[in-house]
């Protein structure tokens, strides 16, 4: 059977993070599913948050964090993110990273919703794709480290608590691998966008760790407070392009199909308010008017200096017929990202031995209810490098040596083969309709009794004898649109990213948690 010293599911950045880390002390293999930069670290556009410019403090970034986080950021973790930041941005530069600089060589810095100071580190509107470039390069040289492409997690090997390893699908040949062992395990699989209808996510996030950590045993938080972004491209072939946070950052202003300015409506802040708000406010003005999209304004900028910040994001607009340098852009929110996952201690630990979580996958406290932005991609280096550090000062021999196969029976069940597209289809459909910026009572138990049914259907899945990783992804997904609705119904109240009509005040007995944890 195959055996490493550390086995990481997932390549974003903080998987490649933690991979490239602990790679100085041991044998690592990483488990993706796709090719191994498709992941929501080269989707990212806006950039990496850090302290680095003359007039701003990590105390600064803490604040704003904080705010962001409505009463439910573990202060410790936000600490840790502030101060851990700039060491490793400086870390990736190291690496080979390329981001944007001024005429005097600095590092330029954007401002997004939500920082009081001017602080993203950005490579033009592909922030994400060149960390993933710069990390998947050195992970290619690395000696110590094996990246098995297109190979999908079945569920992890747990035995007296521990975690011993995965049971992985060469989705290639369509074959299960023999078990994967190792002295740990890091879940670092993104997030869980494809849950719903519209997301800014790649195809592959299909909250496969959280799903996984959940059948295994683990504590899961949080999961109610998904984040719309605001601002994704409203286009029948647009597949939710993402506008990024940063046009904002830079003065583009929001507008009623007629012109009229409305952010001053709901927030002194305005456009730069934290994406909770600017989001429910475009859902908001849609429903008054009936309209399916609103429109971002950024034509009052000079077009050279539009070109030059957003190139990525100019040529996707001009080719449907959009120049934004002329043009407002329609926008609608999106899912974008997940701030509850698989709880964690500040060096990554779950609460299985041996077993950590990274990136969107873990719920370290960083985020509460609500991601203060470009957070995201700082959130995956820090904890990557601190779960890393943390297990090369362990010592000891981890590794299961009587593994038993994959039981085929773990996953077959009862029922009439179905197809795993249309399942999905209509999972995407129910979520997106009842579970999504704004929510009820009414909404929120329709959509359980649908994914309920949903998952009677699923039970036929892999009826035939075969395991596929789309049917693995819709198993994942059903887990993960379970524990959404799960948490949303726990919450009495509206916090951050959940809002709810039967509940709309924030209520201070209800500044907790929500914590869930499978009894099976």
């Amino acid at each position: 059977m195959p055996s490493f010293d550390y086995l990481v599911i997932g390549s974003g950045s903080a998987g490649l993070t933690f991979a490239l880390e602990v790679a100085r002390s041991g044998t690592v293999a990483v488990i993706t599913k796709k090719h191994r930069t498709d992941s929501s670290t080269n989707w990212a556009q806006g950039g990496i948050a850090g302290v680095i410019g003359s007039d701003d403090l990590p105390e600064l970034h803490f604040d704003d964090t904080i705010i962001a986080g409505a009463g439910l950021c573990n202060p410790d973790a936000v600490h840790l993110l502030v101060n851990d930041g700039p060491q490793r941005i400086a870390d990736l530069m190291e690496l080979g990273a390329r981001f944007n600089v001024e005429s005097n060589g600095e590092l330029a810095l954007g401002r997004e919703g939500g920082h009081s100071r001017r602080r993203i580190v950005h490579a033009a509107d592909l922030t994400g794709r060149e960390v993933e470039r710069a990390l998947v390069e050195s992970v290619r040289l690395h000696p110590q480290i094996t990246v098995f492409e297109h190979h999908c997690a079945i569920d992890l090997i747990i035995e007296d608590n521990a975690c011993l390893g995965a049971y992985v699908l060469n989705d290639s040949t369509g074959q299960v691998d023999e078990p994967y062992t190792a002295k740990a395990t890091l879940l670092a699989t993104g997030g869980c966008g494809q849950v719903y209808q519209h997301t800014t996510n790649p195809a592959i996030a299909t909250g496969d760790g959280v799903a996984i950590a959940w059948r295994a045993g683990c504590i899961v938080a949080n999961m109610e407070f998904i984040q719309f972004h605001p601002t994704s491209l409203y286009h029948p072939s647009a597949n939710s392009f993402l506008i990024s946070e940063a046009v904002r950052g830079e003065g583009a202003v929001l507008r009623r199909p007629d012109g009229v300015a409305f952010m001053d409506k709901y927030d002194e802040r305005r456009e730069l308010a934290p994406r909770d708000i600017v989001a429910r406010a475009i859902d908001s003005e849609m429903k008054k008017l009936g309209i399916p999209c609103v429109y971002l304004d950024i034509t009052h900028k000079p077009a050279a200096e539009i070109k030059r910040h957003f190139p990525n994001i100019y040529a996707k607009c001009l080719s449907f017929g959009i120049d934004i340098t002329s043009d407002w852009i329609p926008v609608v929110p999106a899912a974008h990202y997940s701030c509850g996952g698989v709880v964690t201690d500040l060096e990554g630990r779950t609460n299985i031995h041996n077993l950590y979580a990274c990136g969107e996958t873990a719920s370290t406290g960083v985020h509460g209810a609500n991601r203060l932005a470009s957070n995201s991609l700082l959130e995956a280096l820090v904890f990557g490098h601190r779960a890393a550090s943390n297990l090369m000062s362990r010592t000891g021999n981890f590794y299961g040596l009587n593994v038993p196969a994959f039981d085929f029976s773990s996953v077959v069940g009862d029922g009439p083969q179905c197809r795993e597209e249309a399942l999905r289809n209509r999972l995407q459909i129910v979520m997106q309709k009842y579970v999504g910026i704004v929510r009820s009572n009414q909404r929120l138990q329709k959509a359980k009794d649908a994914v309920e049914a949903l998952r009677s259907e699923a039970a036929g899945l892999f009826s035939d004898g075969r395991i596929t990783g789309e049917r693995l992804e819709m198993r994942n997904l059903l887990d993960v649109a379970q524990l959404i609705i799960t948490s949303a119904k726990l919450r009495k109240e509206s916090r951050g990213l959940h809002y709810t009509t039967d509940y709309p005040e924030t209520v201070d007995s209800e500044r907790h948690d929500t914590v869930l944890q499978s009894t099976s």
